[in-house]
C-alpha cells in the first residue's frame, strides 16, 4: 500500500465544483481534494427538486463530513458567496440519485487509494452500464476528472491497456 494514502477522511476537504452537460441536462460534480489531488467525488443533476442550485460563479468550496448522534454520516458543501457570507448545502448524499451516489462512492474509493487519474478515467469510461442516463453520467464524471490530469499528459487510446 502507498505510504501517502490517507484512509481516514479528514472532516473538511477543499473541493472544486465542476459543471458538465449531458444531452440537455445540467450536471454538477463536487470533487473533494486532499493535497490538491482528487480524493472523492459527488455528482448528480444540478437543478433537481431537492435544491442543488449553486451560483454559476462558485467553483470552489469545502466538503464537510458530519456524523450525527446515531452515527449517520452526512456530507455538506460550503462556499463563500460574493458578499462574503458562508452558504451551506446540507446532505449531498440525499440530493443525488442513489444509483449515482453508489457509483460515486466506488470511484471515491479508487481515488482515495491514489489510483493514477489516467487509470481512474479509463476505469470509469470502461464501465458497462445498462441505462443511457447512467452512461451519460459516467461520461460526465470522466470529463470532470480529466481536469486533474498532470500537465501535458493525455489519455492513451490504445486498446492494449486494459483495466
Amino acid at each position: 500500500m502507498n505510504d501517502n494514502v490517507v484512509e481516514t477522511r479528514p472532516k473538511v476537504l477543499e473541493a472544486d465544483v465542476v459543471r458538465f452537460q449531458n444531452k440537455k441536462e445540467k450536471w454538477v460534480a463536487f470533487v473533494g481534494l486532499l493535497n490538491g489531488q482528487p480524493y472523492e467525488i459527488f455528482t448528480g443533476l444540478q437543478d433537481d427538486e431537492e435544491g442543488i442550485a449553486i451560483p454559476k460563479t462558485v467553483d470552489h468550496g469545502v466538503i464537510i463530513k458530519n456524523i450525527d448522534e446515531n452515527g449517520v454520516k452526512r456530507y455538506d458543501f460550503q462556499f463563500t458567496n460574493k458578499r462574503g457570507y458562508k452558504v451551506l448545502i446540507e446532505g449531498l448524499s440525499e440530493k443525488f440519485d442513489k444509483e449515482y451516489w453508489n457509483y460515486a462512492k466506488l470511484i471515491s474509493g479508487v481515488l482515495r487509494y491514489q489510483m493514477p487519474i489516467e487509470l481512474c478515467i479509463k476505469l470509469v469510461s470502461s464501465l458497462d452500464l445498462d441505462s443511457e442516463n447512467i452512461n451519460n453520467w459516467k461520461n460526465g464524471v470522466a470529463r470532470a476528472l480529466k481536469k486533474y490530469l498532470p500537465d501535458g499528459s493525455q489519455l492513451k487510446n490504445d486498446a492494449d491497456e486494459e483495466i
